[in-house]
This record gives C-alpha cells, sequence and structure tokens, in this order.
C-alpha cells in the first residue's frame, strides 16, 4: 500500500469552504486606507460593568480552575431572565440553557449532537457561511432552499426539501448575509414543519436586537409546546461589542443535555469564566445598551441605504429590516470574488461576495455597516458606488 501524503486534507476538510473573512482581510492589508464593508461586527466596545464584573471573577480564587460545563449559575440565571423578559421563552423542566464560547460553537456542538454522518439540515439560502462549514465538517449534507427575491422563507421549498435524512431546519432572523427579520407567521410554520416531521427547529437569533423602522423580532422558542423540538441559539458578540469575548449561548430540549455535554466537555471543558463574568455584566446593563447605540447604526443604515439607491438599474436591493447588512444583486456578469478584488484595489473600499453565502446564480455582494460612524459610513458607501458604476459601465452585464 502507497504510503499517505500528510500534506493532503481529508475528504471531509476538501469538502469545507475556505473562511472569506480572513482572505478578504489579506486584500485589506495590502491596499491601506480602504474602508471595509465587510466584516459583521459593531464600533463600540462592551459596557463598563461587563469590566466592573471580572473584579469579582479575580475575588473568588477558585475561578482559575475549570468551572461548571454549561455554564457558571450566575450568568444562567440573569440568561434565563432576559430569556423571559426578551424573548417571552418560558423556562421549564423541558428546556436548559447551555452557555458557549460563541454561537458558532453553539451550532456547531448542535450539529454534532443531533445528527450523524450523512444526515441533512436544511438551510436557507443565502445561508451564514459558517453553519455550511459546521455541517461539512460533521459530515452531514446541507440541503439548500432558496428563498424568495426579497431573501423572505418559501414554506413550501422547506416541506418539499425534507427526507428520511433530514434531522434539522434552520432559520436566522435577523438575517445574516441579507438584513431580512421574518415574520412571526412565517417561523411559526417553519417550527409547526419541524413538530410535524419530528425534526429540529433551529433559530438563530444572534442579531436579534437589530431592528429598524418599527419591526419586531419573534423567537420561536416562545411558541407553546415547542420545548422539545426547537433549539435556540444567542450571542453577545454583536450587541454587547464582545466579538473577541467569546460568549454565546442556547437553549435546547432537555434530552439533549447529555450530549452537549459529552461534546462541550471534550472539545472545550468550560467556556472561559473570566469573560462569562464579562457577559454576566452585559447582560445586568441589558438591553438599554444595544439600543442606545443602535441610534447612530440607523443613521448609518440610511446613508448607505440612500447611496445605493443612487445606482439605479445596477443592482436590486432587496428589503433588509434587521441586523447591519444589505446584499445586492448586481446586474454583471462580473464574478463577484472579481468584483470584490477589484473593488479594494481600484477604490479602497471591501465588501464580501455572495458566492461566499451560498448564491451563486449571479453576482451578489454584502455590505455591512455595523461597525461604521455615520461619516465612514458616508465615505465607505461613495467609495463602493462610484467603484461600482465606473467598473460596471465598461462591464457586459448579464
Amino acid at each position: 500500500m502507497s504510503p499517505q501524503d500528510l500534506t493532503l486534507p481529508t475528504e471531509r476538510m476538501q469538502a469545507v469552504q475556505s473562511p472569506i473573512i480572513p482572505i478578504v482581510a489579506g486584500l485589506i492589508r495590502q491596499n491601506p486606507g480602504t474602508i471595509s464593508l465587510g466584516q459583521g461586527v459593531v464600533s463600540y466596545p462592551p459596557p463598563d460593568t461587563a469590566f466592573e464584573q471580572i473584579s469579582q471573577f479575580f475575588a473568588q480564587p477558585e475561578n482559575h480552575k475549570y468551572q461548571a460545563v454549561t455554564g457558571i449559575p450566575l450568568l444562567k440565571e440573569a440568561i434565563a431572565h432576559k430569556l423571559v423578559s426578551f424573548n417571552h421563552i418560558t423556562l421549564d423542566s423541558d428546556r436548559a440553557i447551555v452557555v458557549t464560547a460563541g454561537s458558532n460553537m453553539a451550532f456547531n456542538n448542535v450539529v454534532l449532537g443531533i445528527t450523524n454522518p450523512g444526515d441533512e439540515i436544511i438551510l436557507p439560502t443565502p445561508y451564514y457561511f459558517n453553519h455550511e462549514m459546521a455541517i461539512a465538517m460533521a459530515s452531514c449534507k446541507a440541503v439548500l432552499v432558496p428563498t424568495d427575491a426579497n431573501y423572505q422563507l418559501d414554506l413550501d421549498a422547506i416541506s418539499g426539501a425534507i427526507t428520511p435524512k433530514t434531522r434539522a431546519i434552520v432559520t436566522i432572523s435577523p438575517n445574516n448575509p441579507t438584513g431580512a427579520v421574518y415574520p412571526q407567521s412565517s417561523l411559526e410554520q417553519v417550527n409547526q414543519i419541524c413538530r410535524d416531521n419530528q425534526i429540529y427547529h433551529i433559530s438563530d437569533e444572534a442579531y436579534e436586537y437589530f431592528t429598524y423602522d418599527g419591526v419586531k423580532h419573534f423567537s420561536p422558542g416562545s411558541i407553546p409546546d415547542s420545548s422539545r423540538h426547537t433549539i435556540s441559539l444567542y450571542s453577545l458578540s454583536k450587541a454587547y461589542g464582545f466579538a473577541s469575548w467569546r460568549i454565546g449561548y442556547m437553549v435546547i430540549p432537555q434530552h439533549l443535555v447529555d450530549p452537549i455535554n459529552k461534546i462541550q466537555d471534550t472539545i472545550l471543558i468550560c467556556p472561559p469564566v473570566i469573560s462569562q463574568y464579562a457577559a454576566l455584566g452585559a447582560l445586568q446593563t441589558g438591553i438599554s445598551y444595544c439600543q442606545e447605540k443602535l441610534t447612530e447604526i440607523a443613521i448609518a443604515r440610511q446613508i448607505v441605504l440612500a447611496q445605493l439607491k443612487s445606482l439605479g438599474d445596477i443592482c436590486t436591493i432587496p428589503q433588509a429590516d434587521g441586523a447591519f447588512y444589505f446584499l445586492l444583486k448586481v446586474n454583471t456578469s462580473i464574478p463577484d470574488l472579481e468584483l470584490v478584488e477589484k473593488l479594494i484595489k481600484d477604490y479602497r473600499v471591501a465588501v464580501l461576495p455572495g458566492n461566499t453565502f451560498g448564491v451563486r446564480n449571479g453576482c451578489y455582494l454584502r455590505v455591512a455597516y455595523g461597525a461604521l460612524s455615520p461619516t465612514t459610513a458616508r465615505e465607505g458607501i461613495e467609495r463602493l458606488v462610484k467603484g461600482l458604476t465606473i467598473l460596471l459601465s465598461v462591464a457586459p452585464n448579464c
């Protein structure tokens, strides 16, 4: 038998796409002065109460040792209060809270906990790329179901995609990468589809506080009698400026606690305890902290939207009432990654290609504005508009 080439990735990892953020970040570094409309982060730091709670971490010498696999009790109590008051999720013996090192880890743990190799998970497209990557790493199949022209769920298509191997349907609302917010009625219907087919509804709600123009967020976990088949994922990364602190959490059916414990204990042992104390402080401040910051983000959103509309027929801008993204359909035959590279090199503005979010029937660009002040948003979007106008005026349209 021929020796194995140790430099070659496994078949499983060959099936996983390369993360796009480091690729675009490399292009930005090569082109100093680029304004990034790419990565989905906020510009503001955690609240002061997060730092104040860290002193309580140091006050307990035992905190330097391993702590509970699923999170420290104080933080889980604060999460429980938030879930009841904001998400209207009833916590009882059928549900459990698990703190994780970010909501990406929560999703990864769930996929490992509910599937066998070869199982299927339904992802409406455009999808969040880390979800698709996690499914591939678990040797499972992401079944891609298109959304409509406004990136809203196609419920008939979702129902039609269910097979005996389906284990879950994923929804993200408010959505990354589209900014779409799914109405309560659509999420209730997805949840009912899952109940009827004895599969899980995985509801990613990382952007729960980021809605605009009176649009309201809805948590499927608040649906009566949904506890056994609904998994709700949350993050502190966006609302509390916690991206590098890596704290998220999930609400899972009680019957999944044992497998999730095994997974988390193996991979992590316990979420970083110092970050959990900081998270406790952030949650004690509450939603008001994010709402104060939303005023400026909403101003940046209006600036970006107004400038994008000036492009006219160059691109289509579906409605986006949440998160801090627009996913543009650009009327060109230029491949999206090539267009991204040209925009960075020639116009010093960065966006992400739609291809990485699973949309491959044309040229799509994700524009992010959460990290921008109104001034930077204006300059960045002016560069994007100028670049698209010039580049597409000399390129053939689709």
